[in-house]
């Protein structure tokens, strides 16, 4: 039992140390979205707990719809839906207009306030670098399958509701270039080059901004999209990156 005992104590220590070291780290690197404690701002490069404070907004709309303004995303409130099991409080659309600006295609979504804010911290600070540096653009607009859909996880039976029947879900299906090129998740995830690498790099860079994100490596349902959702467990941590 004392052996026991000085090995869970060796393990608290250890573990201590380290989150420690981590704190240390973040604080020199003066990187405010690498600590657990300041503001959200759609503005920082992101950081370790970028992802979890997005998740975060779910529980103040209010908060969430003035960081989309501080940071010069313009939208509107869209009136609360209630549909059975499904429908949301927290719902906007993004407007054209304002210092910063993301285009939809075929037309522009009804989203979350949390989702809205993930899609925008994705588009500048992984989508756009991106974009640059494996095809020499910039994205024109996202080309989607849509947001809020009153369903069920594929699969799931009649108990696991879709991030999609709270908007907290977008299906990506592809981008658009300032210059009209598409790039398709269906067409060009195997295709190999720069538009592959591209496609990859933002699914990646995803990962650290939602709570869940499917690709064509999870399997054949998600082939021609990128399933993004914005779930609340993403505020502890508890992410899915496929």
């Amino acid at each position: 039992m004392r052996a026991l005992r000085r090995t869970f104590g060796a393990i608290a220590l250890a573990a201590l140390l380290l989150c420690g070291g981590f704190l240390l780290f973040a604080m020199l690197r003066g990187r405010p979205q690498d600590m657990p404690w300041t503001p959200l701002d759609l503005g920082e490069p992101v950081g370790t707990f970028t992802g979890r404070k997005l998740a975060g907004l779910t529980h103040d709309f209010a908060r969430c719809q003035a960081l989309l303004r501080r940071a010069g995303v313009q939208f509107d409130v869209l009136p609360e839906v209630e549909d059975g099991h499904c429908g949301y409080g927290d719902g906007v659309r993004l407007a054209i207009g304002g210092s910063r600006r993301i285009g939809f295609l075929p037309d522009v979504p009804a989203v979350s306030c949390p989702m809205a804010a993930a899609l925008a911290v994705w588009e500048w600070q992984v989508v756009q670098p991106a974009a640059r540096k494996h095809l020499g653009r910039q994205v024109y607009a996202f080309e989607h399958y849509g947001s809020y859909a009153c369903r069920h996880i594929a699969g799931a039976g009649e108990t696991g509701w879709s991030e999609h029947s709270t908007a907290d879900a977008l299906d990506i299906a592809g981008f658009r270039l300032d210059d009209a090129t598409r790039i398709t998740i269906k067409r060009d995830w195997n295709g190999g080059g720069e538009k592959a690498a591209f496609l990859r790099e933002v699914r990646d860079g995803a990962c650290r901004l939602f709570a869940t994100v499917l690709s064509p490596d999870y399997n054949a349902a998600h082939q021609d999209h990128l399933h993004l959702d914005q779930a609340e467990r993403g505020e502890w941590g508890w992410r899915s990156c496929r």
